[in-house]
């Protein structure tokens, strides 16, 4: 099972103009008067409604004061105009010293509300910053590329159907943010399907400090997310499958009473005094206890193999996923996971939480595999015959054959719409 590299913390880059490495460049009026003239690349100012009444009345007060000669509404027109203006100065002052960032986002997970968090930071020494936005955009991918790849459709059916993948989501930061002050804007977005996501931060924008002028700074900061397969309800009714303790005795490597030792912690309040290692309590200079690896009597493995030949339905194959997903997070939860497998490959041991969510990534990305694609990662013809037999008696709707192996759940299409899950070839869950 492979697993994405999460980025550290110190590797997020800050954008905006306040950033570490524009910091540095130090301050000219050259390049000062030069960016009010011609703003910087992707820096956006647009007129709003109300600025555009301002427009209005200043253009007939001043044609009204040329036409009068009237001192007072010269004075007028120059007032608005003033005001016209310094709206535009404030509002570069808003954004001057600010500086925001998009941290490594964990795994999502489908059908659930999940929180994007984004850190801005204000490095002015003088002002505060007042009424920022932030515009986030996301959208499974590569879902916005098939579709574009589709033939014989319209340009119009084309937007529409990537109009229907992107979601959009704006949060305004309510609280003016102090002189060198720090906070977190939080998203709330519940993707919808299992697969990669792509979560940009689109822009940052204000209405401050009048609301005449919009100014709008587009950022590129990107990443991929994974999303993994939704929790789902299942029937397990394995009976004598689920207590064969096909596999008494094995040790795990997680905590229990057992005689293997597993690893030496801290002393808690409560730990009884003969699990005291003094040795190593001595060389630590803190009392250290040890920790047995728990004995597992009913182990399970999960054996899940995804030809394009039997899961062919799309629906039926996400469902797949949920019923393997979450039957690997219940059988960890209770100790009683001993291994994954995925289209052939040698079993993966799961002994603690990080190799669950490394399954958990790969059913994010998993896609149905022709038999064709799964024969080449086999050696002999002994475990190509076994897939092919796999394949043949999932047709017929009935698990393939196991052998000697005990303990090994694997699935099969139940119906056009329902998936089963076998234990040594009695059926034990459904969903």
């Amino acid at each position: 099972m492979n697993s994405a590299p999460a980025l550290t913390s110190s590797a997020v880059v800050w954008e905006g103009p306040g950033a570490p490495d524009r910091a540095r460049r130090g301050f000219a009026w050259k390049v000062l008067l030069w960016s009010l003239v011609f703003p910087p690349k992707r820096h956006r100012i647009s007129v709003t409604i109300p600025g555009l009444f301002l427009m209005g009345v200043s253009m007939g007060i001043g044609t009204a004061a040329y036409n009068t000669a009237s001192n007072i509404l010269f004075i007028t027109l120059s007032l608005l105009l003033a005001c016209l203006l310094l709206s535009g100065l404030l509002s570069w002052f808003n954004f001057s010293g600010v500086c925001w960032r998009l941290p490594p986002a964990g795994p999502w997970r489908a059908g659930h509300e999940t929180l994007v968090a984004v850190q801005v930071k204000n490095k002015k020494k003088w002002l505060p910053t007042y009424g920022l936005w932030f515009d986030f955009v996301t959208h499974p991918r590569p879902g916005p590329i098939s579709v574009q790849e589709e033939k014989g459709m319209k340009v119009r059916e084309v937007l529409k159907a990537l109009d229907k993948l992107i979601v959009r989501g704006r949060v305004t930061l309510r609280e003016r943010l102090e002189v060198g002050g720090e906070a977190t804007v939080e998203w709330g977005y519940k993707p919808e399907q299992r697969g990669e996501a792509a979560l940009e931060l689109a822009g940052v924008g204000s209405l401050f400090p009048f609301g005449f002028l919009r100014k709008n700074i587009g950022t590129g900061l990107k990443q991929t997310v994974l999303v993994w397969p939704a929790r789902i309800e299942y029937q397990w009714r394995g009976g004598a499958a689920a207590l064969s303790g096909g596999q008494q005795g094995q040790r795990t490597a997680r905590a229990g009473i057992g005689e293997d030792l597993l690893a030496l912690r801290k002393y808690a309040q409560g730990d009884s005094h003969r699990l005291i290692h003094w040795k190593a309590s001595a060389r630590l200079g803190q009392m250290m206890v040890r920790q047995f690896a728990a004995e597992s009597r009913d182990g399970f493995s999960l054996r899940l193999d995804t030809p394009a030949e039997v899961w062919s339905n799309p629906i039926q194959f996400e469902l797949l996923c949920s019923l393997a997903g979450t039957l690997a997070e219940d059988l960890f939860a209770t100790g009683r996971l001993q291994g994954v497998s995925l289209n052939g490959s040698p079993r993966s041991d799961i002994r603690r939480a990080r190799d669950v969510e490394a399954f958990l990534d790969d059913l994010a990305r998993l896609q149905p595999g022709g038999l064709g694609e799964a024969a080449l990662s086999f050696t002999n013809f002994t475990q190509l015959g076994s897939v092919v037999a796999k394949v043949m008696a999932d047709r017929e709707g009935t698990p393939p054959p196991l052998g000697k192996t005990r303990n090994v759940i694997t699935f099969a299409p139940e119906g056009a719409r329902g998936v089963t899950a076998y234990v040594d070839g009695i059926p034990t869950a459904t969903a």
